[in-house]
């Protein structure tokens, strides 16, 4: 994969200094250029990568992914530390929308996609996460750990409870992988019936298995990234949404401190086990 950043590391790939585990630089974008950096690193695996049909603000610069709810965000940043040039270019990323940034844009972006009307007793203290994408070079637990550590933080600091968002599962089997895992997930990790929510484009699900054995297909493997937002203390909102642009199946989930694994509400949270 090409890569287009304000900064480049020279000489340097960013396949060989993955492999060198590097420093990693986490700070949230305080500059215009900075959110720009984010939008084109989202572009790349969104767009140019995973295959999806952006349809950006009028305006918005070529090789950028943009909407609406940029502007009220917070984006985190994470960069490897080079010993001797610094900063390299991004690799990661994340964003954020608090409540009260979420009641000036309208909603969260969450709410495009399902009717959060359940979580209203929630939303005062929740925060949403979104756009999250790491560089293909960079696709390892560490460069996840340092964006969770700072997002951890920044719940702390802001004195919020609620963590929601979506985690996207691509399309290329028509849905299939992502229909079987919603039925296995939603038997161990959904929430209690007064939070549930439901998609406002359902993802078409076929009647439930039995069992992984009733299917000639072999038993989906749960994402890395959900993986871990599970073993965190994650759970399912609900069925997933259908994004076509994107070309997703999007799985709401919901993080409760209260709810977090001692292991890692100790690390993320600073909260004693």
């Amino acid at each position: 994969m090409d890569i287009t950043a304000t900064h480049a590391l020279p000489h340097r790939s960013l396949t060989a200094l993955a492999a060198e585990a590097p420093v990693l630089e986490t700070r949230w974008a305080d500059c215009e250029e900075d959110v720009r950096d984010a939008q084109r690193l989202r572009f790349r695996v969104f767009a140019q990568e995973m295959g999806a049909r952006l349809t950006p603000p009028e305006g918005t610069p070529p090789g950028l992914d943009a909407d609406r709810f940029d502007a009220f965000c917070d984006h985190l940043l994470v960069r490897a530390v080079d010993p001797v040039h610094g900063p390299g270019p991004l690799i990661g990323t994340y964003r954020v929308l608090t409540p009260q940034a979420a009641r000036r844009a309208g909603g969260f972006y969450t709410d495009t996609e399902f009717d959060l009307a359940p979580l209203a007793p929630l939303r005062a203290s929740a925060l949403e996460l979104g756009r999250s994408c790491v560089d293909a070079d960079w696709r390892s637990g560490s460069v996840i750990m340092a964006l969770w550590t700072a997002l951890g933080q920044y719940m702390v600091d802001h004195a919020l409870d609620t963590m929601i968002g979506c985690a996207s599962i691509g399309l290329d089997d028509q849905g299939t992988a992502a229909a079987r895992l919603w039925h296995r997930l939603c038997r161990t990790h959904l929430v209690e019936a007064r939070w549930r929510v439901e998609p406002r484009i359902a993802l078409p699900l076929d009647p439930e298995p039995d069992t992984d054995a009733d299917t000639d297909l072999p038993a989906p493997a749960t994402p890395p990234l959900i993986k871990g937002y599970l073993r965190c203390g994650a759970r399912l909102l609900g069925p997933p949404a259908l994004d076509v642009a994107f070309n997703t199946a999007d799985l709401p989930l919901m993080l409760r401190v209260d709810e977090v694994s001692p292991r890692y509400r100790q690390h993320f949270f600073g909260i004693p086990a």
